[in-house]
């Protein structure tokens, strides 16, 4: 399985707008990013590709990370625009109080996705050993360590969404904390 989502990513520049948790309809995750994208917001909606095997051949489908998911930075004050947009169901919080993503979440979530690192769900867990990554294009990023064993296998959380994705990592770049 290989990250396809990078084009998925809108650059829009520096913001000081927090990052929140979108809940769409559906099946309505890439229609739902592109159109808060021409709307001028910066998202963020995850991809990896999929491989099914028909009778006939195969095919390769790009699926969410975050099924039902996608993550906008906006100001929750003029918020309206958002919740208007098709596919869009609420923002993700504690009852009618929105919490924002936490930032290294998504800024780790972005690096492995512009560095191209294959990534796929994997059950959230918040137990197990820190590790650090050391080296290469995602320095800096901290996840649990979930195999130590070449390749190391690093997860990565989401605990807004209590979702966790695992990268295959060179044992090399990870340091355990």
């Amino acid at each position: 399985m290989r990250n396809l989502s990078a084009k998925e990513i809108t650059p829009v520049g520096e913001s000081t707008y927090d990052w929140f948790a979108l809940a769409v309809s559906p099946r309505h995750e890439k229609k739902s990013s592109v159109i808060l994208r021409n709307k001028g917001y910066e998202t963020l909606l995850p991809l990896y590709a999929r491989r099914h095997r028909y009778e006939c051949g195969s095919r390769s489908f790009d699926l969410p990370l975050f099924p039902g998911y996608l993550f906008c930075r906006f100001d929750f004050s003029v918020r309206l625009p958002i919740l208007t947009t098709p596919g869009v169901v609420r923002v993700v919080g504690a009852g009618k109080t929105p919490i924002p993503v936490a930032e290294q979440q998504i800024e780790s979530m972005r690096a492995a996705m512009h560095a191209q690192v294959p990534m796929r769900p994997y059950p959230y867990s918040i137990e197990g050993r820190q590790g650090r990554i050391t080296s290469g294009p995602l320095t800096g990023i901290e996840g649990i360590v979930a195999n130590v064993k070449p390749p190391v296998r690093l997860v990565l959380s989401v605990h807004l969404l209590q979702r966790s994705v695992l990268l295959e990592i060179d044992t090399d770049c990870v340091r355990l904390l």
